[in-house]
């Protein structure tokens, strides 16, 4: 088993894991990584208290998506669908956003794209990244993938 598979054995992060992600995220948050790698603020479902962490940006088409590379079981996946997908994303700055689902027919070009900006993530996707769209179709429905819009104000 890969050190990548171990941190996140059975689709959640391990204790070590876990204390790497806060570090990550908080790096992320204060915008000294690249402008990809983001810090996700989402309100847990059960607990009620703020969890950031860190995730892989892409852009495709001029849309910014977000990809849960541990797929439906991850927990900010879960966390994001109970709250209609109000959340924040940091880098530098907090943005204060709408996450909407992508259908499963339209997820194989982001899935393609964010396998190659996120090579973490090529240990829990069973695709390699130069594969051929029909490929990434075929694993789409495991893997959530949101689009990230503006928050409307009402």
């Amino acid at each position: 088993m890969s050190l990548k598979r171990w941190f996140y054995r059975d689709g959640r992060p391990n204790r070590l894991s876990r204390v790497l992600d806060r570090c990550t995220a908080a790096l992320y948050a204060f915008g000294v990584a690249p402008n990809y790698l983001v810090t996700l603020e989402v309100r847990g479902r059960c607990s009620g208290r703020t969890i950031a962490l860190p995730l892989v940006m892409i852009v495709v088409g001029g849309e910014r998506y977000l990809v849960s590379m541990l797929g439906e079981r991850a927990n900010w996946v879960r966390n994001v669908r109970a709250l209609g997908g109000e959340v924040a994303i940091r880098h530098g700055r907090r943005e204060e956003v709408r996450l909407e689902e992508v259908a499963v027919d339209r997820r194989a070009p982001v899935l393609k794209a964010y396998l190659k900006r996120a090579p973490n993530a090529r240990a829990h996707l069973p695709v390699p990244k130069d594969a051929p769209l029909a490929e990434f179709e075929r694993v789409a429905s495991q893997f959530p993938v949101f689009l990230v819009a503006p928050r409307s104000k009402a």
